[in-house]
């Protein structure tokens, strides 16, 4: 219940749903000084949603920085999905999050970890054969990335299952802790709450960053379509974050 929940309330948490029901308010309520109040919050919320400056800066102060790593080898490396899916013809494909298998891939090719886990099944609400830890591992195969040295765990819909299903694999594989956990810097303070919560020795390994880790320069002041879609995954987030610790 608490997934499908979840996605459906997601739109009412939006950025652009708070904005355009200020404005579509504005235009349907008759009392000159209602119409006046929700039109000012509806551009006042638009200002803050496409401020690149104001982004980057709640970014900074968000996301998790990595944590540097011990001369040692870890037992393995959690990379938490949602970096791919299926095109119209149903074929598996990467997305914008691809750099949690690149830096995943990395730190077992380069012996940072023996071992790597792709923990994700299918998160859609209606969700179809697609597993995404299944799909992921041929890739990995494609890559000569021996089979001994892949654990996928297909079953998760979310972060919280990721980490309860990715904490008794790891039991049954007897791969000791500590591990690193990858996944975007954006979503990694959710996911290290989580995976404590459940008991993991975790390292963060954060990647894929969208905002935040650029040099401010004068356009960060000029209002942009961009930083109100970056506000979507960072709204979602806190929203989260937030629900999971009185959980």
């Amino acid at each position: 219940m608490f997934f499908v929940l979840s996605k459906l309330l997601l739109v009412f948490i939006l950025p652009f749903t708070w904005i355009a029901v200020c404005l579509i308010t504005s235009l349907i309520v008759r009392k000159p000084h209602l119409k006046r109040r929700f039109f000012i919050t509806g551009m006042v919320l638009m200002l803050i949603f496409t401020s690149p400056f104001l982004m980057n800066q709640f970014a900074k102060l968000w996301d998790i920085k990595p944590v540097p790593l011990k001369n040692q080898t870890y037992s393995c490396v959690i990379v938490l999905g949602g970096f791919s899916g299926v095109d119209a013809n149903g074929e598996g494909v990467f997305n914008q999050s691809s750099d949690r298998f690149i830096q995943s891939l990395k730190l077992v090719t380069t012996g940072k970890a023996t071992h790597i886990l792709i923990s994700g099944g299918n998160g859609n609400l209606l969700a179809g054969s697609f597993r995404e830890s299944d799909w992921v591992k041929t890739q990995l195969e494609q890559l000569k990335v021996p089979d001994s040295l892949i654990v996928i765990e297909n079953q998760s819909r979310n972060t919280l299952e990721n980490a309860a299903f990715s904490k008794s694999i790891l039991a049954q594989k007897h791969l000791q802790p500590p591990y690193l956990l990858v996944t975007s810097a954006f979503h990694m303070r959710r996911a290290i709450a989580i995976f404590k919560k459940q008991k993991m020795d975790v390292v963060p390994f954060p990647c894929c960053y969208i905002a935040g880790n650029g040099e401010f320069t004068i356009t960060d002041f000029i209002p942009d379509a961009d930083p109100l879609s970056t506000w979507n995954f960072y709204v979602k987030e806190v929203v989260g974050h937030t629900v999971n610790y009185f959980k």
